[in-house]
């Protein structure tokens, strides 16, 4: 009897074009309806609902109702992070090798479910370890506290999850980590808070306003 994971089950429901396109429409953390699915997917409401059933099945989707509607969410953190990795192989095997996204400001910042990506959120993970707020084994230390501190985040404000504090995500356009976990998310709403950053709506894109980048550059580099 074979035992291992069954990879295959899961490699089936992604490798379908219009479920892999609907399933990158929610790798900003939102919810859709159908209908919006099906437009991202190029397909009839009809056929989106026969995908969508499937995905949720297999527990790729999340779906909550609320009134006449129908909402589909991804599963969690673990399917983003799946996604995000068959990004970077696709653009791998592509030839000539493609890097990530086109759009400048994509590769800049982006959202990755509930983290900052690109260029910024590469730059953050960088500073955290390069400072000694993290430890080799993704531990924050008592100086990594502090300087989430500095901006409002303290281990008691956290919510209470399953989720690890903080995990390594491979950033799709740097080819290098960004961090992830309830610290990742945690540090991008206190951005969304403290109206260094906004999201772009209908879009991947994090949009850093110049005072924003400004005060996010000066926290990173508040110890040096």
């Amino acid at each position: 009897m074979n035992e291992s994971p069954d990879i295959a089950r899961i490699a089936a429901l992604v490798a379908d074009g219009a479920r892999s396109s609907m399933l990158l429409a929610l790798m900003d953390g939102r919810s859709m309806t159908a209908t919006e699915l099906a437009g991202r997917a190029g397909v009839t409401k009809q056929t989106a609902s026969s995908h969508l059933a499937k995905l949720v099945d297999g527990e790729v989707l999340f779906v909550e109702s609320q009134g006449r509607h129908r909402y589909f969410r991804l599963a969690g953190a673990h399917v983003a992070t799946l996604l995000e990795a068959l990004m970077v192989f696709s653009s791998d095997a592509a030839a000539p090798l493609r890097t990530g996204p086109k759009v400048p400001e994509l590769r800049r910042a982006r959202i990755c479910y509930d983290h900052l990506a690109g260029e910024m959120g590469v730059e953050l993970y960088d500073r955290l370890r390069e400072d000694g707020c993290l430890t080799g084994d993704l531990e924050l230390t008592a100086h990594g506290w502090d300087r989430l501190r500095e901006i409002g985040l303290a281990r008691d404000v956290l919510p209470r999850s399953n989720r690890p504090l903080c995990r390594t995500c491979l950033d799709w356009s740097m080819r290098r980590h960004h961090l992830a976990g309830l610290i990742g998310k945690a540090m991008l709403d206190r951005f969304f808070a403290l109206s260094w950053a906004r999201r772009q709506p209908d879009s991947r894109i994090i949009r850093f306003s110049p005072e924003g980048e400004r005060r996010f550059r000066q926290w990173l580099g508040a110890s040096r």
